[in-house]
């Protein structure tokens, strides 16, 4: 066994690390080991499914927190002026087609039959999250039928509660290609590695942060909503993890800034669609997560949207709203480091096997947000996953928490 631990520095940090202690169990598509929370069952399989009032990530998490009581930053009005306070909003996402692409960031949901698929790591292979992943090369791509952007592919397990997300993905007949991947345990408060990116430049899970019609359907957004800003600087906010900065002026916008409609601010003009919305400013605001067109709000496509409807959210400008609190804001001076998950072994029941012979892969590790075993099983829950291989096959266990990432290697030898 080969382990790596990442040098994790010198600063402390107050953030929440879970540990690994759940005990072994049998492997489902695309995420092995152990046994999934039932919470993510509710979710119907398909693109652009409903999650029939399932919400990603515990209540406590801050895409979920209620901010609607949250002091304001003292430098609020500076960096509202600093965006432009005239800027309307911009539901990014719609029915149909705009310039020949769908108006959103579509996601899939897939249950258990959908098996594990390769993923071809390209421009942040050191930041991501190895596959296999069970995303199907059908999945829909940001931009489809003519993919362009940032081309973000989303899939939610709901068998085993896991969302998957990719940047700037392509594929061929058999496997995915990508920028960036991530895997979010939807039913943890997992911290992105401090300084990583994810999917998001911002290092934050992107689908959290949609709007989507079922919602507004049922009559209600439990969350915060994703939008991004033209101008950042070096700095991030918790959730944040990761900054993209392309100006240095002091106003400009943090990593995972949140911004708050004002409660002061009349909904009640706006149809019953756009109340949901507006309400959920209100009591969850909006998180900035990349740099792009300002005041743009992301959503997920779907034909029901009635666009006109939506674009009467234009006349609600970003001097409507406040900058919630920022503290604490890390950058590259004070970012939190401490240590990495501790890998105290990772064994196979046999290092030698004939061709289709079951082996069962087994860890100890401390300290860890969340696992993966690579190839062939994926993200992982529990202390072991049985594998059966069919040629001579090295195995990865990787070990993720808010400091970093450790490694440990195991050889299967097919004869």
């Amino acid at each position: 066994m080969t382990v790596t631990n990442p040098d994790p520095g010198s600063s402390t940090s107050g953030a929440q690390i879970l540990v690994v202690t759940s005990t072994s169990g049998g492997g489902g598509g695309g995420g092995g080991g152990g046994t999934p929370p039932p919470v993510c069952s509710v979710m119907s399989a398909g693109q652009g499914g409903s999650l029939n009032g399932f919400v990603p990530f515990p209540a406590d998490n801050l895409w979920n927190k209620d901010i609607s009581s949250a002091p304001v930053d003292p430098n609020s009005a500076a960096i509202i002026n600093f965006i432009g306070g005239g800027i309307g909003l911009h539901p990014d996402f719609g029915a149909g087609q705009f310039n020949g692409s769908i108006i959103g960031i579509p996601y899939l949901v897939v249950g258990s039959a959908q098996g594990p698929v390769s993923i071809n790591l390209t421009d942040f292979a050191d930041e991501s999250d190895p596959g296999p992943m069970p995303i199907p090369v059908t999945a829909p791509i940001e931009g489809d039928p003519n993919p362009s952007g940032d081309q973000h592919v989303l899939v939610l397990d709901n068998s085993n509660c896991w969302l998957y997300e990719l940047y700037n993905a392509s594929h061929n007949t058999t496997s995915w290609s990508a920028a960036s991947t991530t895997v979010w345990d939807l039913a943890a408060d997992e911290q992105r590695p401090y300084t990583w990116t994810s999917a998001d430049a911002a290092g934050l899970p992107i689908f959290p942060g949609l709007a989507r019609y079922d919602e507004v359907a049922a009559g209600q957004i439990n969350h915060a909503l994703r939008f991004t800003l033209q101008a950042s600087r070096a700095a991030f906010v918790p959730p944040a993890s990761h900054w993209a900065a392309n100006s240095t002026n002091t106003f400009a916008a943090p990593m995972g800034m949140r911004l708050r409609l004002k409660s002061s601010f009349d909904i009640y003009g706006f149809s019953a669609a756009n109340q949901v919305i507006l309400a959920a400013l209100k009591k969850y605001g909006m998180i900035m997560a990349d740099n792009g067109s300002s005041m743009y709000i992301s959503g997920a496509p779907n034909d029901r949207w009635n666009n006109g409807d939506l674009h009467n959210l234009g006349s609600v400008t970003t001097s409507d709203f406040e900058v919630i609190e920022m503290n604490p804001i890390y950058t590259a001076a004070n970012a939190p480091t401490g240590s990495a998950p501790a890998i105290a072994s990772f064994t196979a029941t046999s290092q030698s096997v004939s061709a289709g012979t079951p082996v069962t892969l087994s860890w100890s590790v401390t300290e860890a947000s969340y696992l993966i075993v690579s190839p062939d099983v994926g993200a992982a829950r529990g202390t072991s996953v049985a594998v059966t291989p069919t040629q001579s096959t090295t195995y990865w266990l990787y070990g993720t928490n808010a400091f970093g990432r450790t490694t440990a290697t195991i050889n299967v030898t097919v004869h």
